[in-house]
């Protein structure tokens, strides 16, 4: 046998032990998505190893920029971004097609190729929609030819990396859309209990209130007999003590007259009468009513306005109602000459906040969270609705109700309140 026989039987030889490597390698490739850099690492070894270069590279190329996925050499720990533009694997992009240059040097049109290096072969990385999203750079220090036999191997490779690029891809947008979805969901399902807290609280108001119309009824007949009886015997008994006992029992039963309104209040559906209100004017208008009350006597109510037009949409008589009962609270909370402050904060555009503000003793915290419940009053002859009441008609208006209270600061209860847009 000739040498020359020897020689390509040898070659042969050579070459396929090297593809029986390279298959076995990509066989035992496993990627997992959680594993992709450790994966491409292994594909850019591989590479080095089968064809014997210096070294190679996995890059993910987008907007003009290259990102080095991974590296047969170690280059340091962090990103490694570049730039695309004159570079050989800028033209592999470009024309998106498998680039060989034995010696760069003597073919600059190609582009340029990393300090030390001469020869190269470019793998475009393209994924199943044909679009070329990063590529397979083989370098090497000497000039040197790339065989038909190295350049399947290194493509081989090349499908294997980018199918790897893109499920990770695929499934990082996935885990996106699963996070949003996910958000999504507990968001609707947080809406759907907040409604569903909300019809059956309206059920029960409802319950209540036709269950409370009917009692209140029934009460308020004979009760209002009674108080005619009363007043009668008023006028007709003229011992003092029998006048102190009847004018005890008018006020008990004016007191019962005034709790059953107020249940009626509480339980009856609030139907509102919407139109829009200045907040300044609307104040300054309630200030005449909020002035005169019994409660406000030697008292100073101190109006601070919003420094802009800001308006609201609001039952007058209500939203009325919810500032007497409040200021009624802060005056009661406050010595003779003490000052309660009403204040318009417009700092939150799309809300306006009344805040209404007293120097009192501060109210305990656990007693705070219980002010707003119905028929809980911290006052002896209190009947625990009006809290309950003004809260009802500010959640009315879509409406938050704040209370807050501290030693320095006394007490604040705020009102917040959409404004017209």
């Amino acid at each position: 046998m000739s040498k020359k026989s020897e020689d390509k039987i040898s070659f042969d030889k050579q070459q396929w032990q090297r593809e029986r490597q390279a298959m076995a390698l990509l066989s035992s490739l496993n990627y997992r998505t959680g594993e992709l850099s450790s994966y491409l690492h292994n594909i850019a070894c591989g590479i080095s190893d089968l064809i014997k270069v210096d070294w190679t590279v996995v890059t993910l190329c987008q907007k003009g920029f290259e990102k080095v996925l991974a590296s047969s050499l170690d280059i340091g720990e962090g990103e490694h971004v570049y730039s695309l533009h004159g570079t050989l694997t800028g033209t592999v992009i470009e024309i998106g097609q498998l680039l060989t240059v034995e010696d760069a040097h003597k073919h600059p049109e190609y582009g340029e190729v990393p300090e030390g290096y001469c020869s190269y072969l470019g793998i475009p990385l393209r994924t199943a929609q044909g679009e070329v999203i990063g590529t397979i750079c083989a370098f090497h220090q000497q000039p040197r030819e790339f065989t038909k036999e190295e350049i399947q191997i290194a493509e081989l490779f090349g499908d294997r990396a980018a199918t790897a690029i893109d499920h990770y891809h695929l499934y990082q947008q996935q885990c996106q859309f699963n996070q949003v979805l996910e958000a999504k969901v507990e968001q609707r399902t947080a809406e759907l209990q907040i409604a569903q807290a909300k019809l059956v609280e309206q059920e029960r108001l409802a319950a209540i209130g036709e269950f409370a119309a009917i009692i209140v009824h029934e009460i308020r007949n004979p009760l209002t007999t009674t108080i005619m009886g009363l007043k009668y015997s008023q006028k007709n008994l003229l011992s003092q003590a029998a006048q102190e006992r009847l004018s005890l029992a008018l006020s008990e039963a004016s007191r019962l007259e005034r709790l059953l309104s107020e249940i009626l209040l509480y339980a009856k559906p609030q139907v509102l009468q919407l139109c829009e209100l200045d907040v300044n004017e609307f104040v300054n208008e309630l200030l005449v009513t909020l002035c005169e009350m019994p409660e406000a006597l030697s008292r100073q109510i101190e109006f601070i306005p919003a420094s802009r037009v800001v308006k609201f949409l609001g039952d007058k008589d209500k939203i009325k109602q919810v500032f007497i009962n409040i200021v009624r609270n802060a005056c009661e909370a406050v010595s003779p000459g003490d000052v309660v402050k009403c204040e318009v904060d417009c700092s939150d555009g799309g809300q306006v906040c009344i805040h209404v503000c007293n120097g009192g003793e501060p109210i305990p915290p656990e007693v705070i969270s219980k002010l707003t419940q119905p028929f809980f009053s911290t006052k002896s002859n209190g009947t625990g609705l009006g809290l309950a009441i003004t809260k009802r008609i500010v959640n009315a208006h879509g409406g938050e109700l704040f209370i807050q209270s501290e030693v320095v600061g006394g007490t604040r209860v705020s009102v917040k309140l959409p404004v017209v847009s």
